[in-house]
Order: C-alpha cells, then structure tokens, then sequence
C-alpha cells in the first residue's frame, strides 16, 4: 500500500482536502486543532493509495502531543509523499513549516490552498518561482470548491517510489558549517537530524546518546558564541529571513484589496461590542431553536410518542393477550425514557443547524480571541478556550482537543474546566426546564455561568503549586469568513444529531429498562404499588436529602443525577419513567423557577458522562488524576447550585447582604477543605506535571 500524507497548519483545509481526496465526512471546524489525531483514507480516484490526514501542527520541534504524532509519523513511518497544504493567504507563516519538511529526505508537493480567495483579494504569487526556490511540485488549488484537485492527485501519483534528495537550505555560511560539522559526528549525512541536533532537540539528542558528547558541546558553543545568539533563535530567526526573501521574489501584494473579513472583524471584535453581539447572538439562536420552532416541534415529538405511539401499541399489546407487565415494560420503560429522550432531536437539530453555521463560517474562532483576552486576566490559556467550544457539541472530542496545548499544566486544566461549557447531552435537560420555566435568556446564561465558574475555577486551580507557572503563548489563525457549503453544514449537523440518536438508542434504551425494573419492583422483587415504595424510590429517598439544601431533596431528582452520571440524557428520560410518560407535569410538580435553575446548574457543571470521563482517563493517563477531576467537578456543582438556590431564597426575603456573605463563607470554606487536602494527602497531580516541556515555542512557532 502507498501512503500520502497530509501534513500543514491548523485551519489551512486539511481536513477538508482530506474529505475532497477520499470521498469521507471527517468533520470540519473554521477554527485550529479539529484534527488531533491522524485519519486515514483511500484516494478515490486510486484505491491503492493511502492518505493520512495528520494533525495541523507549525513546526516540526513538536511541544504538544499533536505535534510529536505529526512528527513522528513523518520521520518513522514508510511515507511514500508528503503533501503538505498551505495557506495561501498567509504564504509567510506557513512556509516555515515547509522549510522543515524539505530537509526530511522523502519527496515533497506543495498544495497552495484557498488560491480562491487569493485571488479575490488581488494577491499574485508566482507559482513556478515558488516551485523553483522550494526545489518541488506546487498545485494551485482550492479544497472547497474542488478546484485543481485533479491535478493535485496525478501530481502526487507521479512522485511515488521516486527519490529525493534532502533539501539544503541557504543558511548562513556559520550555520551550514556547522550543521556539516554535527554530520560528521554522527557519521550520518542526514540534513533533517543535523539541524534538529543544532536545534538542541532533547529527543534527537538522547537518540544519538549526545548529552556527554564533547565534540557535539564544542560545535554548539562556539556557534553561539559566533552567532552571538543561542542555536534555536539562531534557526528560527535564518528561515524566517529565507522565507522572507522567497515571498518577496513570488508574492505581488500591490493591488491587495481590503477584504470582507476585515470589515466585520472591525465591528464583531470590537473591544465594547464582541460580547454583547456574542450574546445577541446566542440569545437568538436558543429563542429559534427551544422557544418558538423548536418548541413547536419538541411538543409535536412528545404528542407522537406519548398520545400516539405508546397509548396505541399498549392497547394493541392488551387486545393480542401480552403480559400486563410487559406492556409496561415497553410502554412506561421503553417509550417513556427513550421518548423523552428522542422528543427533543427537533430542537437539537436546529441548535445544530445553528452552531455548526456560526463554526464553519469563522465566527466561533473571534470568540476565541475575544475570550482570550478574558481568560489570560485570570491566569487561564488563551488556547484552553478551543477544547470548550469543541466541547459544545460533546465534551470528549473537547477533551481530546486539549492535544493542542503544548504547556501540561494547562492542558490538564483545560481538561478538568472543559466540561463546564454546555454539551449537546445537557441540553435537553435545559430545554425541558427553559420550556417550564423560563425564556431563552436562561439558555444564554447557561453559557455565560459555565464561562464564569471557568474562570473562577481556574484562578482557584492557579492558586495550588501544582498549577502556576508562567503561561503559554496562544497562537491563533483567524479564518476568512465565508457561508458554510451546505454538505458540510448538513453533514456536521446529522453527526451531532445521529451521536445524540444513538446514545438514545442504545445507552439510553438499555438503562430505561434498567429503571423501569428499579420503579416497577420492591426490595422483596415484587411489583410496586407506586414508583416511591419501589427499588427506584428507595434510593431516591436514600440519596434525596443530600440534595435538600439545593432546592431539589426530592427522590425522583435524586435518581435522575444518579442515572444522569452514565449519560447526562438519562436525567430527561429518568423523569419520563417515573412520570408514567409526563416528564413536563413531574418537573412542573417538584420543581420550583429557582430550584429547577438550582438544578440545571448542577447537571450543568457535575462530572461528565461515563464517555468524557474514560477521555478524561486516556488523556490524563491517570485515574488519581481522573478521580480528582471527577471530585472536583462535582464538588464545584453542588457549590454553585447552592449558592443559587440559597442565594435566591435570601434575596427573595430581602437579605442581600447576608447572601453575599454566605456565598463568600461557603466559597473560603470550600478553596480551604481543597488546599487542606492537598497539603495532607498529596496532591492529586503528579510532581512532574509541573516540568516546563517547550522552552522554544515563542520563538520556534511566533515571528
């Protein structure tokens, strides 16, 4: 089997190249870091040949783990061609990437992306010098219109199983003399590992056992010394004066016009304006989608399910002589917890619909700039805020996007605060207590209370040793607009709505009829005379009063988060069981406005579902650190939900300052109980968690 692989930027249309070339529907994000790990393909057009997408990276001195999965796939494994894809409307930043990838000694085509928009800006690059001066095949194409990938391919075809010679970059005089010096140490003429050992990279180092090596120390001390300069400054400061001159010789930017982009960008980043437009901009959304149309649709599901499907197939069951039991079974456990569940596809797929727009469209990538800002005040990572909005579709892609923070202290953090944005699984549980309740506005401060409790917790998390130190740099590409390719858009909006059906169909099926059997029997397995004397109701009762404080002591909420801990889903379809089918008239009978917000707070920031949490596992490669997360999260939600609730009940009765109080008390309370543990026990992170691992990202990725 023959292999290409895609190499280039975060956001340069990898992805979507990749989708183009073999016919799949990976998803596609207009922002970094959708790619975290590699996917392969076939060519459609030659199913003999393999493509693999690797993660979008800057540069080949890898620091986050998308990084060293790109690099090393590109050096170890049997690469036939890289195609590495570039963004040709920022030719200088992304040509840094592939001066890097021209000393690899494997063939090389460049693939100058979005030449579309180059065009309509008035951007002339002139491609055979380009060709010329990188010394290989340059295709002029545009992934998402599909324009030259014909020619992309056959140029591609004809590269395989020839060789090429690694590239030797006009470096300065000092600089080739001492790479050639480092090839004589390690008797190897291999221009890609002579620099990455003048770059000082530990991993080639310790490879080629240098650490001791007078020899190499030599070289790299009086080069510096030469130079005036440490080695990796040096290197990044040579390529970037070679690409500076190559974009000189072949970019013309004397007719450059000012782009649609930048005119909205002056109004939507705005520094007063961006998030008063960003909420706008929610509010509409969530009243479209939960309040009027989605509304309208959700209660049309639940009439279908309810009225239609379960009064009819009971009473068919009762006529052909099915046990009465049974006729529960699928009636009140089945369709009453799966129903609940499926009722609400109207709505999420208009939410979707709405997301996956303001996503492809660019949009989603300025909030990140803006809340960069914001986050950076109060010691957070600009790029933590990338995994959130991932996040917001589902919480374990959001996770594994953490792949894209180099800095561990940060990543483990962005980790453990991810799941306080809302997911696509929470907002069904929002969207029955916002239909009872309130208005759209209580969805937009959904968001608004996660961001917050975020910020909050993360200036709390920076407070223990293990979490300071200095913070990283955040690069971030802010994509052209653009109005989303209607595949793309429906093909993103029916993955989050097929992931949300079949959860329901499958995780959700099964522990409705584990909790129809919980509600239907007694301890002694004999059939309840109501759900409260049941096995359901027993624990319900058991669990119920450590939730009395925060409004909800009540045994049919009590269940629902215990079920809602497997899947955030079961909590609607729980309350669909044990309401016989009448999830809206339970709710509206054991909730009040402030304690349903109470509770909507705590499904909102409580541990993620069983998924998130075995991500959160793999990610972290702990489950000390896992169980911490977990116990974190949790304790953070019963917190916030009380403050709400009690909060609410002192400002009802005119007590506002006693709430203030109360709310720091149990605030001080709760940051010492943790610091306390931490100091007794040991921290739940490990000492070498706090290690800095990239000392040469500002330098190595930022001109």
């Amino acid at each position: 089997m023959k292999t290409i692989a895609l190499v280039g930027n975060p956001n340069s249309g990898k992805t979507t190249l990749f989708n183009s070339l073999t016919g799949s529907n990976q998803y596609v994000g207009n922002w970094p870091g959708v790619t975290v790990e590699k996917i392969e393909g076939r060519l459609k057009a030659y199913k003999d040949i393999e493509i693999i997408d690797l993660p979008g990276i800057y540069s080949l001195s890898p620091c986050s783990l998308e990084e060293v999965i790109t690099r090393d796939y590109l050096i170890n494994e049997s690469v036939d061609v890289i195609l590495n894809i570039i963004d040709a409307t920022n030719l200088e930043r992304n040509l840094y990437l592939t001066l890097q990838i021209l000393e690899i000694n494997k063939p090389v085509v460049v693939a100058l992306n979005l030449i579309d928009i180059v065009e309509k800006r008035g951007i002339k690059i002139d491609i055979e010098k380009l060709s010329e001066k990188l010394g290989c095949p340059v295709v002029e194409i545009s992934a998402l219109k599909n324009q030259g990938l014909l020619k992309l391919q056959e140029v591609c075809v004809e590269l395989i199983g020839k060789e090429r010679k690694a590239a030797v970059l006009p470096y300065s005089i000092k600089t080739f003399t001492a790479i050639e010096k480092i090839k004589n140490i390690i008797d190897e003429d291999n221009q890609f590992v002579a620099v990455k050992l003048l770059d000082q990279d530990s991993i080639f180092v310790e490879k080629y056992n240098l650490q001791a090596n007078e020899r190499y120390k030599k070289v790299l001390s009086q080069f510096e010394k030469d130079m005036n300069n440490d080695s990796q400054t040096i290197l990044v400061e040579e390529r970037y004066s070679i690409i500076e001159k190559i974009t000189k010789e072949v970019v013309d930017n004397s007719n450059v016009k000012k782009s649609i982009t930048e005119k909205i960008d002056n109004v939507v980043t705005n520094r007063w304006l961006a998030i008063p437009i960003f909420l706008v901009i929610m509010f509409i959304v969530y009243y479209i989608s939960i309040i009027t149309v989605g509304d309208f649709a959700t209660g049309f599901m639940e009439y279908l399910f309810s009225d239609v499907l379960g009064a009819n197939l009971a009473t068919l069951m009762g006529q052909v002589g099915i046990a009465s039991w049974l006729i529960s079974l699928v009636v009140d456990g089945i369709i009453a917890g799966v129903g609940a569940v499926l009722a609400f596809v109207p709505q999420m797929t208009i939410l979707f619909f709405f997301l996956s727009f303001l996503e492809d469209s660019g949009y989603m990538s300025r909030i990140a700039f803006i809340m960069d800002s914001v986050f950076r005040k109060f010691g957070l990572s600009g790029k933590s805020f990338i995994p959130m909005l991932i996040g917001t579709g589902c919480t374990v892609p959001g996770i594994m996007a953490t792949r894209t923070i180099e800095n561990k202290r940060d990543r483990k953090m962005t980790i453990i605060l991810t799941p306080f944005i809302p997911c696509g699984a929470k907002l069904p549980v929002f969207a029955l207590f916002i239909g009872i309740f309130f208005g759209p506005l209580a969805s937009v401060s959904m968001y608004l209370l996660g961001i917050i409790v975020v910020i909050i917790a993360g200036f709390v998390l920076k407070k223990f040793k293990v979490f300071k130190g200095e913070d990283s740099s955040f690069l971030l590409e802010l994509p052209d607009y653009h109005l989303p390719r209607p595949k793309n858009l429906s093909l993103n909006v029916w993955k989050r709505v097929k992931s949300f059906i079949v959860k329901a169909g499958t995780i959700i099926f099964a522990f409705s009829i584990i909790i129809w059997f919980l509600q239907a029997f007694t301890i002694n397995l004999t059939f309840a005379l109501s759900a409260e004397e049941s096995i359901l109701g027993l624990i319900g009762k058991t669990i119920a009063p450590i939730f009395t404080p925060l409004g909800f002591g009540n045994w049919q909420a009590g269940v629902s988060i215990l079920t809602g801990f497997v899947a955030k889903e079961n909590v609607v379809a729980t309350f669909g069981i044990v309401s016989g089918g009448n999830a809206i008239e339970l709710v509206t009978n054991i909730f009040t406005p402030l304690s349903g917000y109470a509770f909507m707070a705590f499904i909102l920031l409580s541990s993620p579902c069983i998924a998130a949490i075995g991500a959160t596992k793999k990610e972290l490669g702990s489950w000390k650190e896992t169980i911490f997360t977990v116990l974190f999260q949790t304790g953070v939600a019963y917190l916030v939900a009380l403050l709400i609730y009690q909060g609410g009940r002192l400002i009802a009765n005119n007590t506002i300052v006693p709430t203030i109080i109360v709310g720091i008390v149990i605030l001080a309370l709760f940051i010492f109980a943790i610091r306390r543990s931490i100091k007794d026990k040991g921290c739940a992170l490990d000492c070498h968690t706090c290690n800095k691992i990239c000392v040469d990202r500002k330098k190595d990725n930022v001109k």
